[in-house]
């Protein structure tokens, strides 16, 4: 089995950007907000825009299940309030909910939280029970700066975000740190921001006790760590410079996707970092959709790297694969073992 860790809904029907561009223009404007009723996809348009794109690669490229969650430029925390974050996430949270409805034995569903600038991170837990306990999330996106770029949030390890942990230990599922859209002309949103945010995150892990707090909290940080992997020595030299334990104490509780679109890359990902701290992942349709002149295959393919590294044995492979997500996410495998997998 290959389970993907990190699918967006970057397809949706064209019914929830028109909704959502009317929500922005209503914010601070004389007219009312759109109610959320007004949104109208069926499930005709929902197969349409599955089947022809992600479930399409998913078959080609030999994925059978991918955990699905709203798509990520998409959140857009900075914009609006609290009540305009929390209004959009639950319509996207349903409406991923409904592809994993659809096609039960290929998307489990993943969810945005609610955040906002200056929101006390408290107030993404109600649609973060939510979205557990009726919709089925396996897992949540959790920003680490809802401004977009400007970063004035406290670090992850702050108290202030002890609510949500709290309630991540309780639901038992892990959290991906995932930003989203970067309203800062300095970052590129997909070639910057998100890397940034991934090793941003990792250095403030790295600095802070917060799993002596929660020992059973698990983070996932996307993009093949962002440049941790990469500057590996970096941030073992900076823990004994810092008195802090090696970086690789860390990786109980802390994983990294293979979504890094080339082969050194995935060769140095699996080289650097032990295969029980790797997910496969390719967020594909998402920040990098080109063939790769180079070698003719899609860039964000990443199965054949990962098939092709020398790095992995065959068993290591198949926890990369389908093992370590299992047991990083048991909501999802409580899920695929009801349905006999």
């Amino acid at each position: 089995m290959i389970i993907d860790c990190h699918g967006h809904y970057t397809t949706a029907p064209a019914p929830l950007e028109a909704w959502r561009n009317a929500q922005v223009a209503a914010i601070g404007g004389p007219g009312s907000a759109p109610d959320p009723a007004a949104l109208r996809i069926t499930d005709d348009e929902i197969r349409a825009s599955i089947e022809a794109n992600q479930l399409r690669l998913m078959d080609e490229r030999g994925i059978d299940v991918t955990i699905f969650s709203p798509r990520a430029s998409f959140m857009a925390h900075h914009i609006g309030d609290f009540d305009v974050s929390s209004t959009w996430a639950r319509i996207c949270n349903d409406l991923c909910h409904r592809v994993s409805t659809l096609y039960p034995e290929r998307f489990v569903m993943g969810a945005m939280l609610p955040q906002s600038p200056g929101a006390d991170p408290a107030t993404s837990v109600p649609e973060l029970r939510r979205a557990v306990e009726e919709l089925g999330a396996v897992t949540v996106n959790l920003n680490p700066d809802p401004s977009g770029g400007h970063w004035d949030s406290p670090p992850l390890t702050d108290r202030s975000w002890y609510p949500i942990y709290e309630a991540l230990v309780e639901l038992d599922v892990p959290a991906m740190v995932h930003v989203s859209t970067s309203c800062n002309d300095a970052f590129h949103t997909t070639g910057a921001h998100y890397l940034n945010a991934d090793t941003t995150a990792f250095m403030q892990l790295l600095q802070g006790d917060l799993f002596a707090d929660f020992p059973t909290l698990r983070l996932v940080i996307p993009h093949g760590g962002g440049a941790v992997p990469y500057h590996w020595g970096r941030f073992r030299g900076l823990a004994m410079a810092l008195k802090r334990p090696d970086p690789e104490a860390l990786l109980a509780n802390v994983f990294f996707d293979t979504c890094v679109y080339h082969q050194p890359g995935v060769d140095l990902l699996t080289t650097v970092i032990p295969s029980s701290a790797i997910l496969f992942a390719s967020e594909m349709i998402g920040a990098v959709r080109d063939v790769d002149p180079r070698t003719g295959a899609y860039f964000d393919d990443t199965k054949r790297y990962v098939d092709a590294t020398p790095h992995l044995s065959d068993a290591q492979r198949e926890d990369v694969y389908a093992a370590n997500a299992r047991r990083v996410y048991p909501r999802l495998d409580a899920r695929l073992r009801e349905q006999g997998r």
